[in-house]
């Protein structure tokens, strides 16, 4: 259901995110379209957005931080041999409008463009779908298209000399609490081992929620994930990690990340559970 700006999610029933289309945002914030608040089926919130430590966080979306130059991401850009620097260098994603509008997923289109020119086409597909009494997956596709009529490449602050700051793709900020999130995955325990790491999935739970995200496909499960816990809750899969992705004119390129929003804090085998289920669906 579409309401102006906005389009609200459901499933099971129940109203379990909203999509803003058209924030009105300062263009230091990147302006883009992004999920907030997304919860869980109880009612919990697990996004934050315009956060005070990062007010370019804008829930749960698709963000870049460096496309041929340009930051989609928002705030300060990291320049090699200066560090983080204010930039007149931000992009926008402009919604071009809805190809579908169902109360449980749309299908979007979307340009990127920066400078007054056009340099990707995006085609979005967001799906949400009921687990179990207490657990529900968010679907999200994105395919790039590069329509700058040259080459481009993305990169990330990581590829422009910061390591290990590799964000750029899609990302996930949650909720900030009096205690850091706990962090997982399939054989790790905690952030410094599963940040930057190509794996199925990595979890995230606060208090009384926890995020399952999952690389759906082969090439999405190559994307190192990024996750902070300690600083602040956010965790995302990385585009350019160790290099810059090249993207040929006119060439597209897919991911597609399932996340699990379950109430309550899930244990490993209980999280890898849900994922197979979600990634099935």
């Amino acid at each position: 259901m579409t309401a102006g700006t906005a389009t609200v999610l459901r499933c099971a029933g129940r109203v379990v995110a909203r999509y803003t289309t058209r924030p009105e945002l300062a263009a230091d914030h990147s302006p883009r379209p992004y999920l907030h608040p997304v919860t869980t089926l109880a009612g919990l919130p697990v996004t934050e957005t315009v956060p005070e430590d990062h007010p370019h966080h804008l829930g749960a979306g698709v963000a870049v931080a460096d496309v041929a130059g340009h930051n989609f991401w928002g705030g300060r850009t990291f320049v090699r041999g200066r560090g983080s620097v204010a930039l007149d260098n931000h992009g926008t994603q402009r919604h071009d409008g809805f190809k579908l509008c169902d109360p449980d997923g749309f299908v979007e289109e979307l340009s990127w463009t920066a400078g007054g020119e056009r340099l990707l086409r995006e085609h979005r597909t967001v799906a949400a779908t009921a687990l179990t009494d207490t657990a529900w997956a968010l679907d999200l596709t994105f395919s790039l298209t590069n329509v700058s009529g040259g080459e481009l490449s993305i990169g990330s602050p990581a590829t422009n000399g910061r390591p290990g700051a590799a964000y750029g793709g899609f990302f996930w900020r949650a909720p900030k609490e009096a205690t850091a999130p706990v962090v997982f995955g399939a054989e790790a325990d905690g952030e410094e081992a599963v940040h930057g790491v190509a794996a199925d999935w990595v979890a995230m739970a606060g208090e009384g929620w926890t995020l399952v995200l999952a690389g759906a496909t082969e090439r999405t499960r190559r994307d190192p994930w990024f996750v902070r816990a300690a600083e602040y809750p956010g965790v995302g899969s990385s585009l350019a990690y160790g290099a810059r992705l090249p993207v040929a004119a006119g060439e597209t390129f897919v991911r597609r990340v399932v996340t699990v929003v379950a109430d309550g804090r899930l244990d490993r085998a209980g999280a890898a559970a849900l994922v197979r289920k979600a990634v099935a669906s």
